[in-house]
């Protein structure tokens, strides 16, 4: 199977029982975490505060698991203004982002299909990404040209493994919505319908199905750090499947990353509302700006804040924008940075939250598939 196109790939559902015991235990504790995670971003009064940056973030860490490496800073810096001069990684990572936000949007239209994956791996790779066609395909080490697993070839024949996903999806709601999420990604990323960016927009559609299925309302689940800090286990457990209908295992693993990436958020959710109020007592304290509701909304939607954006934001002109800002760098709650002619006033303690170590690793060594 490893060095053959594993073309007999088996439909969803899987023979074996997908709701055993341990499983439905393991959704009603992720349910759970869910549930509280999305009452708590429809009570933030600012929900953009999210919604702008747990994305970035989860695009960073989707990108690291395809060897995409970039940092915050950068990431941030750019994702409003994506100059030429942002380095080609920096510029892919953020094409995540904007496939993440073009599947939000298409659910809209329609619900979650085959064509949605199209258009988000089209996205992500920035040029029309059809079905593989052409045979060669494998994962494996691409120096020794070892494949660990080939996936299924032929343009008919993924296309009818993708309409099977697909049905699954919508046609199996007597199972959890979780149970179908992790069976619907092990499914597309053995399909590997693509030539490239496979990964990423699997990791794209396990959001959208939780938007999809109601269970989010925002796309503010950050799943990728579970994976790329589980990577090891991660493959393994997708392997255990192709190899010996080792499905109970994988579902857990999957479903134990969602609850515990929820949990992660809301902690973060928390913080973030600490540090909101900390810094609005600031903001009254140290500047002329009073309790400027909209300036205080900026430099959490914008952590990497320019005096443009303070401007645009709170209708101000810009000698009180820079006025404002410069008061609050003085004294240490912002940190103001030149960077070439521009200069940026960066929200370093929200960076902070937003990139905190959580304990959703369970002790596996990142290692390359």
């Amino acid at each position: 199977m490893a060095n053959r196109p594993h073309n007999a790939l088996p439909e969803l559902p899987p023979t074996e029982p997908l709701e055993t015991r341990a499983v439905l235990k393991a959704t009603t504790k992720a349910r759970a975490a869910l549930a509280a995670l999305d009452q708590a971003v429809r009570r933030i009064p600012n929900p953009s505060v999210l919604v702008n940056a747990i994305p970035l973030l989860e695009a960073q860490a989707s990108s690291e698991i395809e060897n995409i490496v970039t940092t915050t800073d950068d990431l941030f810096r750019f994702a409003q203004h994506p100059e030429d001069s942002a380095a080609p990684e920096v510029k892919e990572t953020l094409r995540y982002c904007s496939a993440l936000f073009s599947g939000v949007q298409s659910l809209e239209r329609r619900p979650l299909t085959v064509s949605t994956a199209i258009e988000v791996c089209t996205r992500i790779k920035d040029r029309e990404m059809g079905l593989r066609s052409l045979p060669g395909t494998f994962i494996g080490n691409p120096a020794t040209r070892e494949a660990i697993y080939t996936p299924p070839e032929g343009k008919a024949l993924i296309a009818e493994k993708l309409g099977n996903w697909e049905r699954f999806i919508h046609d199996r709601q007597e199972l959890d919505p979780l149970v179908i999420l992790a069976a619907q990604h092990y499914q597309f990323e053995a399909i590997h319908p693509f030539a490239d960016g496979n990964g990423r927009t699997g990791r794209i559609l396990n959001v959208l199905l939780l938007l999809d299925t109601g269970l989010l309302h925002q796309p503010v689940l950050y799943l990728s750090r579970y994976i790329i800090q589980n990577k090891d286990e991660y493959y393994r457990r997708l392997l255990e499947v192709t190899r010996s209908n080792a499905w109970e295992p994988w579902l857990l693993f999957i479903i134990r990353g969602v609850q515990v990436t929820a949990e992660d958020t809301l902690a973060k959710i928390d913080l973030i509302q600490q540090l909101q109020l900390t810094m609005r007592d600031e903001i009254k304290a140290l500047t002329s700006a009073g309790s400027n509701a909209d300036l205080l909304d900026v430099l959490f939607e914008q952590p990497y804040c320019r005096i443009g954006n303070v401007i645009e934001r709170c209708g101000v002109s810009r000698p009180t924008a820079t006025k404002w800002l410069s008061e609050l760098a003085a004294d240490g709650s912002l940190l103001d940075v030149r960077l070439g002619r521009e200069r940026l006033f960066i929200n370093q303690r929200f960076l902070d939250v937003l990139t905190r170590a959580d304990t959703s690793a369970v002790g596996d060594d990142p290692t390359l598939f």
